[in-house]
């Protein structure tokens, strides 16, 4: 099969298209897909640069959003059969150890994710568990289910489990041109919060008003801090979610509101910051970090998908040749929305 293949850690220099072997069903609960498309994420390129003490058999197949037919299932699935359309929930787990027995698969003693720890979904095969695929909406085309099931899992598990986001609460969301920001920007406004969204772009910003968004502030002409505390009453935001890290966050600290929650998953400017523990016992906040979904929270957000009610917005769509293309632009950051790899019409 065609893949999109890591020869080296390092940077998108060492991405390249090859010829890797068609992967084959190992477990009687598992499935192979064939893709049709798969999107692209900020994980993706630190995999490409390579984690802090992390290694991978190479050459490694890149990719954790993906979406196409099923081809082929294993002697135990049911619910699945040979021809249905799925997109893949991109984190694995083992199904046995104590986190995944109480539900909470993203702290799973095995957890993996397609693309860092498995195989990836830019190929023309993948093989996963049949629990990590869902049936895509008779209405969604290939792009959006494929860019659909990471940002939007993740910006799910950010706002409703970590930071219990309630109707009529203010939600401050940084990076509007981001995928998980523009899920959290859906998922924030079906639960009924006040959202403030920031980008350096006003083009990303007129994005985020049609998203739902309530307040824009352009981050790089404006004050967020003084925005949100106008629009706020000077009372600050009861969540924060950022994903941009040493750039933003002491800003997102001067925004949150007494008792605030501020949540986490990222760290794009870098991963290291600074906090007065005075400040944050005093205001009594909470400080939370998130990490893609369980199962439970993926079935949520498609049964909000078939509703209609939960969809991402896909900036462009690139053939599998240029596969190497859209990571650069990703890496450039100019794209408003999820890059999207055709890997087959």
């Amino acid at each position: 099969m065609r893949a999109l293949t890591l020869t080296a850690l390092g940077g998108i220099e060492h991405l390249a298209l090859r010829e890797m072997p068609d992967p084959e069903i190992g477990a009687p609960g598992e499935v192979r897909i064939r893709i049709h498309a798969a999107a692209i994420n900020r994980l993706d390129l630190f995999v490409v640069n390579g984690l802090p003490k992390f290694s991978l058999p190479l050459p490694h197949v890149v990719g954790s959003d993906g979406a196409g037919v099923v081809e082929s299932i294993g002697s135990a699935v049911t619910g699945l059969n040979v021809g249905d359309r799925v997109m893949l929930d991109p984190g694995v787990s083992c199904g046995e150890c104590a986190a995944c027995r109480r539900g909470d698969h993203p702290l799973c003693e095995r957890y993996a994710i397609l693309g860092e720890h498995r195989s990836g979904t830019i190929a023309e095969y993948v093989v996963v568990p049949a629990a990590n695929a869902a049936p895509v909406p008779a209405d969604m085309g290939w792009p959006e289910a494929a860019a659909f099931p990471l940002a939007t899992l993740t910006a799910w598990r950010m706002l409703v489990t970590r930071a219990r986001l309630a109707a009529g609460e203010t939600v401050l969301i940084w990076g509007a041109g981001g995928g998980v920001a523009q899920a959290a920007i859906q998922v924030a406004r079906h639960l009924g919060a006040n959202v403030i969204a920031t980008s350096s772009s006003d083009a990303k910003l007129e994005l985020a008003r049609r998203l739902g968004a309530d307040h824009t502030v352009n981050h790089a002409t404006g004050d967020v801090v003084a925005e949100v505390k106008r629009i706020t009453e000077r009372r600050g935001a009861q969540v924060v979610v950022d994903s941009v890290g040493e750039r933003t966050w002491p800003h997102s600290l001067r925004c949150l509101a007494r008792g605030g929650r501020l949540v986490t998953c990222g760290a794009t400017t870098g991963p290291m910051v600074e906090i007065d523990i005075r400040r944050l016992f005093w205001h009594q906040w909470s400080l939370l970090g998130s990490t893609m979904g369980s199962r439970e929270e993926f079935r949520e957000v498609v049964r909000l998908a078939h509703a209609g009610k939960l969809r991402p917005h896909v900036d462009r769509v690139v053939p599998l040749d240029s596969a190497v293309d859209a990571f650069r632009l990703l890496a450039e950051g100019e794209q408003s929305g999820k890059l999207v790899i055709e890997v087959a019409s």
